[in-house]
This record gives structure tokens, C-alpha cells and sequence, in this order.
């Protein structure tokens, strides 16, 4: 019989990570918790509340579950790793003290402060009169982020003082974020394209997961609000000295800070980069598998993804590495744990979110899905549900429309013909996901 694993969360993440496991040889039994309809196919869903620690480590020892794969960021926040590890339970996912760097933007500015790590710079404030006395010294745009975790959406670029002073008073006197946003930074803006790089790390050793790029903007150019993500794509073509950059710079210079905090990492490091002409600096740090970015990168891997999740959580992360092939021609050599990827294929998904998203959208409208999953095109479920209509909407980003092949441009092709054979009311979806000056790059 498989190792048990239950995946904690309920969103496309944790579709994509069920999916995954589940194609592993070892031939995995799958709790997911609470899950979702697409996981159900997969794995036992699990009526379980994330944020109630004491359920979870019970369930965990009625069915003796082998390996824990936290997916979302608030139940990572609130400690569910810690209570996990104390009750004997391997867990991919740190602990409260590394998740910090994402439930607290001003820790984790402080953490690349003192690893020498560039990122812009910050002023932070819980005070609006405080921040908006700030912007009359500054000079626009700005950016301006809630300090805690707020599902995305907790980021404004704001181009004048109108802008700014708005979404300063709907963090700080609003609270429109809760206590996400009891606190705020005000970063200077800097330019250049996006990336997303997801770092598989035990805290001494680590692999870097295939470059990504996410598209957060509700609209066709990234215009309009932020969101969870519109659609992303990977992997994201690099120039080869950015390769040695991104770890020397970066990753390598993190992941020493916290050792030198004494602060333990089993999971994964999200790293948000902008990549500016001056050379790539870290935008924010999540400390866990992105989403959408996860439904793009996992289906490159060319290994086992259970077999790299079970290392990781015990902690012999760099045996594991050892036995893997290094890039050659199938990747570059200079990315850690290149030979975990298939550098050859691609992978797209467009995110079907309801009329409305972000703002206030309706739920419960039927799902009209295609046929079954093919190899190269598949649905993930993010805010389904089932009712007596049968499979119907239940949040603002419902599902994700991936496709794969031998170029992006094949793969951009799959996703959207199969989400053009997706239909609820009110759908609604970007045209121009992984579109690269204006072409699809092939």
C-alpha cells in the first residue's frame, strides 16, 4: 500500500498538487482537506478546517498519514506545521517562524535587509495621517502593500496622490484587509517584467522549480486591479547569466539568513522577483506553492513530485538532489535542481473567474465543463462546488484552463481552445495570457 498524504486547502494549488501525487509511481492514498471537486476525483476529500490545528492532527493519526503538504498561506501562518511536527507528522510546509516572511512584509524586509538581498525601498506606517504626511516627500508612483497576507489582493500601484491617499484610507481606516492591513508599506516603484520562482528548500539544501510568470491584473495589458492571478505561464525564458543571478543574488543569500536566525524551512520559498535593469530584485516572499504559478510549474517536473515533497519534509533534501541529472541539454546548469524539469515542454493555464472578480461577483451559476482531461489540456478546480444544479460556481477565480506542448505557443493554443469549451454566466477570462510583445513567444 502508498504513503498516505493529506494536502491541506481547498483551492487550484491544491487541485494541482493532488494531481500531481497522483501520478506518482509509488501509487499514493490522498486525503485533501477540505478539497474541492476536482480533487475528489483524485483523492478523499476530507470535511476538516485547516484553521482548527487539534482536528487536523487527529485525522492524521486515526489514518496514519505519512506526509503533509500544506497548501494555503493562512493555515501556514497560524502554525499548523508546528502543531503538526510536535505530534510526530512529517510536514511539507515551515513553520510559523518561516512564514512570517509572508505574513509580515516588513519581517521580511527586515530578512533581506540583513542577507544584502536588493529590494526597493520601504517606509512602513499604521498610522493614514503618518503615510499620507509621507507622500507629500516622495515622489510617484508608489507602491502600496497591507504587511500582512490578503490573498493577493493587498497591493496597489498608485500612479497619483488620489490613488495613493485612497487605498491608504481603505487599508488603515477601512480596513478593508482586516488586520492584513492594520499596517502598510510604501515602496518606490520599480519596472521591469515579473517573475515567479518557486525554491523547494529543508532549510540547508534546495532546488529551484521552473521560472514562472504570473499575470495579477484583472485586464488585457495588466490594466485594472490586482487579483489572485489571471493565468501564468512557464517556463519563463532567461538570459543565461540571470540563471547564476537569481541563486548567487538571492536564494542562496536568503535561505543563509534564516539558518543564521535559527529559523527551520521545510517547503517551499516563493520568491517574487521584478527583473529591473539594474539586475533582479525580490518583490515579496510567499511561503508557500504559488497560485496560479504551481499549476504550470509541477506539470514540467520529470520527476517524482511525492518523492521530492517526502525528502524535503525529513529533511535529506540534498541526497535526494544528489541522485538527479544536472541540466545538459535539457536545462540550464546553472539553476539548482535543473534536472527536476522538463525544459523542453510548456505549460499555460488561463483562469475562468466570475463577472465581478475582484470586487463582489455572484455565485452558484452551473459549470458546463468539456470532456474528461487529455494529456495535454485539463481543468483545475479553484471555486467549484457541488449543489442540486449539479457542479456550480462558488468564488471569484472558479477555475484554471491548462495546456501544455512542445512551445508556449502551443501550449497558450491548448488552454484556451479547451476554456473556450468551458461555459457558466457570467465567465469571464484575459485574452493575453503568456503573450510576449504582443506575440505568442513559440
Amino acid at each position: 500500500m502508498g504513503r498516505k498524504v493529506l494536502v491541506i486547502g481547498a483551492g487550484g494549488r491544491e487541485h494541482a498538487i493532488v494531481r500531481q501525487l497522483a501520478q506518482s509511481p509509488e501509487d499514493p492514498i490522498i486525503f485533501a482537506a477540505p478539497g474541492n471537486p476536482g480533487t475528489g476525483v483524485l483523492a478523499q476529500n476530507v470535511d476538516l478546517d485547516p484553521l482548527v490545528p487539534d482536528d487536523v492532527v487527529g485525522f492524521c493519526r486515526r489514518e496514519a498519514v505519512d506526509l503533509v503538504i500544506i497548501g494555503p498561506e493562512d493555515p501556514l501562518i497560524e502554525g499548523l506545521a508546528d502543531h503538526l511536527h510536535k505530534a510526530g507528522f512529517a510536514v511539507f510546509g515551515p513553520g510559523a517562524q518561516g512564514a512570517r516572511l509572508e505574513g509580515d512584509k516588513e519581517f521580511a524586509k527586515e530578512v533581506l535587509a540583513s542577507a544584502g538581498v536588493p529590494t526597493p525601498h520601504h517606509h512602513a506606517f499604521s498610522s493614514s495621517r503618518a503615510a499620507l504626511k509621507h507622500l507629500d516627500n516622495i515622489e510617484l508612483p508608489v507602491v502600496i502593500k497591507a504587511c500582512g497576507a490578503a490573498q493577493g489582493k493587498g497591493v496597489a500601484v498608485c500612479s497619483n496622490r488620489d490613488e495613493a491617499e485612497s487605498f491608504i484610507r481603505e487599508c488603515l481606516d477601512d480596513q478593508r484587509f482586516g488586520g492584513a492591513g492594520l499596517r502598510i508599506l510604501i515602496e518606490e516603484c520599480i519596472f521591469g517584467p515579473e517573475l515567479s520562482v518557486l525554491v523547494v528548500t529543508d532549510g540547508q539544501s534546495y532546488c529551484m522549480l521552473a521560472p514562472s510568470r504570473d499575470h495579477k491584473r484583472i485586464g488585457e495589458k495588466d490594466t485594472g486591479p490586482n487579483t489572485g492571478g489571471m493565468g501564468a505561464f512557464a517556463p519563463v525564458d532567461l538570459p543565461s547569466d540571470l540563471h547564476e543571478e537569481i541563486d548567487t543574488r538571492i536564494i542562496l543569500p536568503v535561505l543563509a539568513e534564516l539558518r543564521r536566525r535559527d529559523i527551520p524551512y521545510r517547503g517551499v520559498l516563493y520568491a517574487g522577483l521584478m527583473l529591473t535593469e539594474s539586475g533582479p530584485q525580490v518583490l515579496e516572499f510567499n511561503c508557500r506553492f504559488g497560485d496560479p504559478e504551481t499549476q504550470v510549474v509541477l506539470p514540467l517536473l520529470q520527476e517524482d513530485f511525492l518523492e521530492l515533497c517526502v525528502s524535503t519534509a525529513a529533511g535529506k533534501l540534498g541526497g535526494y538532489l544528489q541522485g538527479l541529472p544536472g541540466g545538459g541539454d535539457n536545462g540550464p546548469d546553472d539553476w539548482p535542481g535543473a534536472g527536476m524539469t522538463d525544459w523542453k515542454k510548456h505549460c499555460v493555464v488561463v483562469v475562468g473567474a466570475s463577472d465581478g472578480y475582484p470586487g463582489k461577483y455572484v455565485k452558484g451559476k452551473a459549470i458546463e465543463l468539456p470532456e474528461p482531461d487529455e494529456s495535454d489540456r485539463w481543468i483545475i478546480h479553484a471555486g467549484t462546488t457541488y449543489s442540486e444544479l449539479g457542479l456550480v460556481t462558488s468564488g471569484g477565480r472558479v477555475l484554471g484552463s491548462v495546456g501544455t506542448g512542445a512551445s508556449l505557443s502551443e501550449a497558450r493554443q491548448a488552454a484556451y481552445d479547451l476554456l473556450n469549451e468551458t461555459h457558466f454566466e457570467g465567465l469571464i477570462y484575459r485574452r493575453d495570457i503568456a503573450v510576449i510583445g504582443g506575440e505568442s513567444s513559440g
